[in-house]
Parts: C-alpha cells; sequence; structure tokens
C-alpha cells in the first residue's frame, strides 16, 4: 500500500485497545498455522493449545526462541532449520547471513514491511533513493529494496564500498534520500566534498545497521540532511522505526512484540529495560516469540505524532555479548576462532569503541613476555610479525578491520566479557 499525507495507513492511527484486539484475534491462528507448516515450530509448540493463546498473558508462557537455537537447527537439517513454512525451492530469495545465519525472503509485496518505516522518513513515490546497504548474500540491501518499491521509489542499488564510484553515481542520478548504515552516508558526503562532486540532493536518510549517534545526526542536521532509524533484523524484518516526532521508536503494525528479563521469558515492567522478543505475522516465516537479543524498554504514552502503537526507547546494546560493529553483527564465537588460530594468545578480549564518528575494534590479546602497560608490544617474542598475523585471522573471520593490542597475561579484567562495547549511547 502507498501511503498519503503523513501516515502509510489507517492501522498507524488506530485506537491502541482496537490494535490489540486485533493482534490477539491474529494470534492463535498464526500459532497453529507455525506447528502446521513449521517442523521445527511443531516441535517447540507441541504441547501448546494455539486457539487458547488470546491474550499477552498466554503468549508469555510459550517457550522463547533464541537465534542460537535458529543456528543450532539450521546446522542440524539445512538449509533453514525447520523454522520456514515454505520450502526453499518456493522463495525467491535465500541468504547467508554472518553467525552463520540462513534466512528467505519470498515473493509477497513488502516482505520485510519497511515501506511503513521509510514513509515515515519521508521517501515518496517517484522519488530516486540511494541504497548503501549490502546486496551481497545477507538481506539488508532487499529489505529496504522492496520497500521502497514498494512506496514507488527507484531504487539505485549501490552497496557498500567505492565511495568514489558511490559519489559519481550520486551526483549523476540527483537521488532525494539515502539508505544504509549511519556511518557511511558521512564517508559518501565527505568523499563527495573531497572530488568537488555535488550530493546536496540528498535531504533524507532512513538508516539502520549500527546506532545514530547524537552527534553524527547533528552533523547530518547541519549538512541539510533530515536523518530517521529504523530498527530490523533478517530475521523479523522492521520491528520499529523513527518518525518525524523523534520521541522513540514505534513498533511495526506486523509484529507483536515484548519486552523480557534478558535469559528469560519473562515480561518486565514498562520502561524497565530488557530484551526484545518479537512474534511476527508473516505466514512465510512464522516466528513465535523470537529473542532478537537486543535491549530497549517501552515508553508511556504514544508519539506527539500521532502514530499510537507502542514505542520502543530506542537500541540500547545487547543481552549477550554479541556486539554490532560498522553494521556486522561480531559474535563471542568469531573472537574465539582467532584465539583458536594463534596458540600463543593466552586469553582474548575484543574491545569495540568510537573514533570520531566511525566504529572501530581491538582485539586485546594476553600473550606470554608482552607489556604489561597494555601498550600495543613487541616485547613479546616476534611481537609484531604476531600482531600482523592475529589482525590476518580478526579480518579474515569477522569480516572486519580491527587493531590488535598485546598484553602481559592476567592484564584482562577477570569478568567473562569475550566482547566489551566501550561506546557511549548518550
Amino acid at each position: 500500500m502507498t501511503g498519503t499525507g503523513d501516515f502509510y495507513d489507517e492501522l498507524e492511527t488506530r485506537d491502541p485497545e482496537a490494535r490489540e484486539a486485533a493482534l490477539m484475534a491474529a494470534l492463535p491462528g498464526q500459532i497453529a498455522h507455525a506447528k502446521e507448516a513449521a517442523p521445527a515450530f511443531a516441535r517447540i509448540l507441541k504441547d501448546v493449545d494455539a486457539a487458547a493463546v488470546t491474550s499477552r498473558a498466554a503468549l508469555s508462557q510459550l517457550p522463547v526462541t533464541r537465534k542460537s537455537e535458529l543456528m543450532a537447527g539450521q546446522a542440524e537439517a539445512p538449509p533453514l532449520g525447520g523454522f520456514a513454512a515454505v520450502a526453499p525451492g518456493m522463495a525467491a530469495r535465500l541468504f547467508a547471513s554472518p553467525g552463520p545465519v540462513f534466512e528467505l525472503e519470498t515473493a509477497r509485496p513488502d516482505y520485510w514491511r519497511s515501506a511503513r518505516a521509510l514513509h515515515a522518513a519521508g521517501f515518496r513515490k517517484g522519488e530516486v533513493v540511494h541504497n548503501c546497504f549490502s546486496y551481497h548474500l545477507s538481506p539488508g540491501g532487499w529489505i529496504l529494496d522492496a520497500g521502497l518499491r514498494a512506496l514507488g521509489c527507484v531504487v539505485v542499488p549501490a552497496g557498500v564500498g567505492d565511495s568514489e564510484a558511490q559519489v559519481q553515481a550520486i551526483a549523476q542520478f540527483r537521488p532525494a534520500g539515502y539508505t544504509g548504515t549511519p556511518d557511511f552516508l558521512k564517508v559518501i558526503l565527505d568523499k563527495g566534498a573531497e572530488l568537488g562532486l555535488d550530493c546536496s540532493s540528498i535531504t533524507k536518510a532512513a538508516v539502520s545497521g549500527g546506532a545514530l549517534f547524537p552527534s553524527l545526526r547533528q552533523e547530518y542536521q547541519a549538512r541539510g540532511v533530515a536523518v530517521l532509524q529504523c530498527y530490523a533484523t533478517a530475521d523479523l524484518g522492521v520491528i520499529a522505526y523513527e518518525s518525524a516526532a523523534d520521541r522513540g521508536m514505534i513498533v511495526d503494525e506486523g509484529l507483536i512484540v515484548e519486552i523480557v528479563r534478558p535469559g528469560t521469558g519473562d515480561s518486565v515492567p514498562e520502561g524497565e529495560v530488557g530484551e526484545v522478543v518479537a512474534t511476527t505475522l508473516n505466514p512465510d516465516y512464522p516466528l513465535i516469540r523470537f529473542a532478537t537479543g537486543d535491549l530497549s524498554a517501552v515508553l508511556p504514552g504514544a508519539s506527539p505524532c500521532g502514530r499510537t502503537n507502542l514505542r520502543l526507547k530506542g537500541w540500547m546494546g545487547r543481552a549477550d555479548q554479541t556486539t554490532k560493529v560498522k553494521g556486522m553483527f561480531v559474535h563471542a564465537a568469531q573472537v574465539a576462532e582467532v584465539v583458536k588460530r594463534h596458540p600463543e594468545v593466552v586469553k582474548a578480549r575484543l574491545v569495540v569503541a568510537r573514533d570520531g564518528e566511525t566504529d572501530v575494534m581491538t582485539l586485546h590479546c594476553e600473550v606470554a613476555g608482552a607489556e604489561s602497560t597494555g601498550a600495543e608490544s613487541t616485547g613479546a617474542e616476534g611481537g609484531e610479525a604476531l600482531t600482523g598475523a592475529i589482525a590476518d585471522s580478526l579480518r579474515a573471520v569477522c569480516k572486519l578491520k580491527g587493531g590488535v593490542r598485546l598484553v602481559a597475561p592476567g592484564a584482562l579484567p577477570n569478568d567473562g566479557k569475550v566482547i566489551e562495547d566501550a561506546r557511549s549511547y548518550d
């Protein structure tokens, strides 16, 4: 559906009680469908009476499915672990995301439900949009592409990297908007200024795949670009999105979202930070109580923009140690794989921080003979060669560049952390 005016459709402004009644009315059928069509949920929900799940209280009694279980199921029963309700041959596209996690997209229009979020960000029919999410293997580029085309926008499938070619295309096509990670828009605008190529046609952006830090949002505003975020995952599609009111993230109309205490399925009181758990009404991939691993909290009341659905405070970090760096998830298991490749490393801790407006990660490695100061060290035997070799492994395993710092044994905190997110989200 293509929206008119301020709202995408009438669903956004429903009376909250009417919305809740509609969601709860749809829930039993979705659970019954998941049990019938998706073998994994037939097993997970085997003792559940679908017809009785007509309230959030009843839903909260169902098991939570976590990404680790999804990955284990896919490894045991490729390609999708029995979580999809359609056969792989009925899909339009199949994806392989970091983890590894495997997903599908069917031919259902706006499969990922991103059009609503894009409409809220100001995108309209006939506009050219420069899409800088990756189209390679993972679904990022396709999630936004589908929503843009549903709105009637023209998409430049730019993908990631090669900033010089990107700004040449922008100068030629004069897109009105940008979609991509928050950081990469700055790379593009800076490259355009460096090359003397005009990128000023971009006046709006919808970003995801990383935190939009306040300082970066303010910089974009000063450069004439209004930037709003949407919160999406490759499993669920769009979960929530910002509106021009800039008062939290509004939950999409196609999901039932809960906030639970991390590591449990227990709902937390309104305002308390917990893990985002979502049940999708997508019949092709009917995920029931799927834990995202992301932290957030419910904001009281409705958005000043007039949309009445539940609001989330925004992305507030990870419930586990999985961390997103430059739009890519980095898992503790990947850090373990790097360490396994280098027997000199006794223990390691990946620290993610910010350098200006860019994510940076540094792998701190305890190595015998390294300087106890924690500075980058050649004190360990073959320190420079080892640092380079570990950096190569880090890039190969995580698909991201990172620094390496050698420290003395015992220098890292004894707190069980393998990944430390040292970025400030204030």
